[in-house]
């Protein structure tokens, strides 16, 4: 499997291909953190000059669709049940002292340099789209990375990106008609109904973490009894405000589990929960009526945290 995938790597390497799979085959082997290109000549790996890796790195070309399908075609790994999992985030490559690199953005960072706070430092915002593995594990399977720049609507290019690789990984042979749909994750910095609705004729089911001070609608009751004086069913029911208990209701399931790292685990959905549109922000280009994006709301608390953290609750 190996030797087919350095196979096919190669064939992806349309200019300068020598140089730039030598270089490719010294970044694992080097002896720690790579700082910069020219330390990859030192490698022995590398059986090149500097010359020659400065020409690749100026006149080398990779192709990316094909690069992409051959990332899609590796083994994938998979849950228990056998689902694919995949992971979409953003990672900053910081160049604070770059100021000639075109296109830079101010990446929000934490924490950096010993600060507890949060910075905004210039540099370069990736979305990373990875299939993760089951269990309690880090190490998980890159299969597509976009650079993100100043004019970009991150959502719309995440969610075309998230398409591309799905679409990869059927054409490859890495999803089935009658296998479960493909589970992506986002974190709270995507809105999930609107990922989901971005995502709408693929076989995938969307999951996302929602922040704490959202409110979203529930289902209208059925049957819908009209008021004496007539008109329109409405569309959205009562308000579900995340923040005010009184405003849930009973939920649709509800689980209790005694876990030995959390204590007491509790969670509960509501069902067909889903947010109030309008057209501004994200949706003032829309036409045509608003969609009702509804969803399974899962609420999630724990009675404590590994090192004393606020077990706050997590929505999803």
């Amino acid at each position: 499997m190996a030797s087919r995938y350095r196979d096919d790597l190669f064939g992806c390497l349309t200019a300068r291909g020598d140089e730039l799979f030598e270089l490719v085959d010294a970044l694992p082997c080097a002896d720690g953190p790579v700082t910069a290109p020219v330390d990859l000549t030192l490698v022995a790996e590398h059986r090149r000059g500097h010359g020659a890796m400065y020409d690749a790195l100026n006149r080398g070309n990779v192709g990316v669709p094909r690069l992409r399908q051959v990332l899609a075609g590796l083994p994938m790994p998979q849950t228990a049940d056998g689902r694919l999992v995949l992971a979409v985030d953003i990672s900053h490559w910081l160049r604070p002292d770059a100021p000639t690199s075109a296109d830079r953005l101010f990446c929000h960072v934490y924490g950096r340099s010993g600060r507890s706070s949060d910075q905004f430092i210039p540099g370069w915002p990736y979305s990373f789209v990875a299939a993760l593995e089951s269990g309690r594990t880090s190490w998980c399977q890159l299969l597509d990375a976009v650079r993100l720049g100043p004019d970009d609507d991150v959502a719309e290019v995440t969610a075309a990106q998230v398409r591309r690789v799905v679409v990869d990984l059927i054409e490859m042979g890495r999803w089935h008609v009658g296998d479960r749909d493909i589970l992506v994750v986002f974190d709270a910095g995507y809105d999930a109904p609107r990922m989901a609705h971005r995502l709408a004729g693929l076989p995938v089911e969307v999951l996302g973490r929602m922040r704490t001070d959202r409110v979203m609608r529930k289902p209208v009751p059925v049957p819908w009894i009209s008021p004496p004086q007539g008109g329109r069913p409405p569309k959205h029911g009562k308000e579900f405000r995340f923040a005010k208990p009184e405003t849930w209701g009973e939920p649709d399931a509800a689980t209790t589990q005694v876990t030995d790292r959390y204590g007491t685990a509790r969670a509960m959905a509501g069902d067909r929960i889903h947010p109030r549109l309008t057209t501004r922000s994200a949706w003032i280009d829309h036409t045509g009526e608003l969609p009702i994006i509804e969803g399974t709301l899962i609420r999630l608390q724990v009675d404590r945290l590994p090192g004393d953290g606020d077990p706050l609750p997590v929505w999803l």
